[in-house]
């Protein structure tokens, strides 16, 4: 369970709200898994609905609120007012990512035994690693993956609790 606050960052709890109630995150793979660090998700395993929201970017929230300290969930950016649709969860303390603007929206309430279980064997993507490469699950979605990382966890659903 993910507990999101609002008031920690209102642009990214808004956007993840958003996601969540359009279905988004059906059959969405965790595609990047990185031990001791981070586990990241949210491209869409249908390439139509990544082309759809690819360039819908929020603005950064203020960081400072929280840290990026182990269960916290968190909106991966590439830069100044980036994010769109990635996470990631936290695996352990990485403080140093609060000054590069990565502010957490919300915290892994329980399951995070479920969390740190993850398929992890593929590593951070390529180029740099074994793992899925972005632009291809992108373009591909889960055909790709599913043929090419077949041991990939996926979030089969996500509901927003009453």
């Amino acid at each position: 369970m993910i507990e999101v606050h609002r008031d920690w960052a209102p642009a990214g709890a808004d956007r993840f709200y958003n996601l969540v109630k359009s279905g988004y995150f059906t059959d969405v793979a965790f595609f990047r898994v990185i031990k001791g660090f981070m586990v990241q998700f949210g491209i869409h395993g249908t390439p139509a609905m990544n082309t759809t929201w690819r360039d819908a970017k929020i603005p950064d929230d203020p960081s400072g609120k929280q840290s990026n300290t182990k269960g916290m969930l968190t909106f991966a950016t590439s830069g100044p007012n980036s994010r769109t649709v990635q996470l990631f969860i936290n695996y352990g303390d990485n403080r140093n990512l609060d000054s590069m603007g990565f502010s957490p929206i919300g915290k892994v309430s329980q399951g995070m035994d479920v969390v740190e279980s993850i398929e992890g064997q593929y590593g951070e993507g390529a180029p740099a690693g074994r793992g899925p490469n972005q632009g291809r699950v992108q373009a591909e979605g889960n055909a790709y993956l599913k043929a090419s990382f077949p041991k990939l966890d996926y979030i089969k659903g996500a509901t927003v609790a009453p």
